[in-house]
């Protein structure tokens, strides 16, 4: 089996005001598979949009290695890693992040340029499809429902056919209903496609929908010393 993310002895601090840091992770390992769906659970302010965030490459560590796809990350200049993410990881924000100006198709097609360079109308309409808004593609943010604009914050996240997808939170702003449709999309997306995903979340029940699931406050030492101190 291959090995799509390799977390080892990753730390992160923030600074304070006062002075001084707080860390909020110390993660000895994670490891997930090639088209394998994990979902890690953990309160708020537990560090998850953190996690996500490092092994995006938009944070970097304090110290560890994150190896996505076999590239370790922390050996990466910001630009370098800039350039990896847009062509092997997609990313699922909890607040969406579409561009209001542009049309659920453009955000799309926009979620490809990061890549390649190249925007592939055809696939975009397929993705868009696949969400089930073939029929809202020329339609902007503000004209579609919040649930629609997580459909389309999906197909942006894969169109460019990334090997790896992280998903903040993404039934934080739906209903219950709703929510079960957007975890159903994303999975059914995922495996469509051999496409490894993560997905973070602070209710068990969304956890409870995947083979795989792990408890951030179990394998996060940061939290367990807290809890200790």
């Amino acid at each position: 089996m291959t090995l799509m993310l390799e977390i080892k002895d990753l730390v992160k601090s923030f600074p304070q005001p006062e002075g001084g840091a707080i860390q909020v992770l110390d993660l000895p390992s994670l490891d997930v598979n090639e088209g394998e769906q994990l979902a890690l659970i953990g309160q708020s302010g537990g560090g998850k949009t953190t996690l996500l965030h490092l092994i995006a490459g938009l944070l970097s560590p304090d110290a560890g290695t994150i190896k996505v796809n076999g590239i370790d990350l922390t050996r990466l200049s910001e630009q370098g890693r800039d350039r990896f993410r847009a062509g092997t990881i997609g990313y699922v924000f909890q607040t969406f992040n579409l561009l209001p100006a542009f049309t659920a198709i453009e955000n799309v097609r926009l979620g490809m340029t990061f890549g390649s360079g190249k925007a592939d109308t055809e696939r975009a309409r397929h993705l868009l499809s696949r969400v089930g808004l073939d029929n809202r593609s020329n339609y902007r943010p503000n004209q579609l429902s919040v649930g629609q604009q997580q459909r389309v914050a999906i197909a942006r996240a894969m169109a460019g056919r990334p090997r790896i997808l992280l998903a903040d939170e993404p039934t934080a702003n739906v209903d219950p209903k709703s929510a079960e449709n957007v975890l159903d999309l994303i999975g059914e997306t995922c495996s469509e496609e051999n496409v490894a995903m993560l997905i973070v979340t602070h209710d068990m029940q969304i956890a409870s929908r995947f083979q795989r699931v792990e408890q951030l406050g179990e394998i996060n030492r940061a939290i367990t010393n807290a809890q200790s101190a």
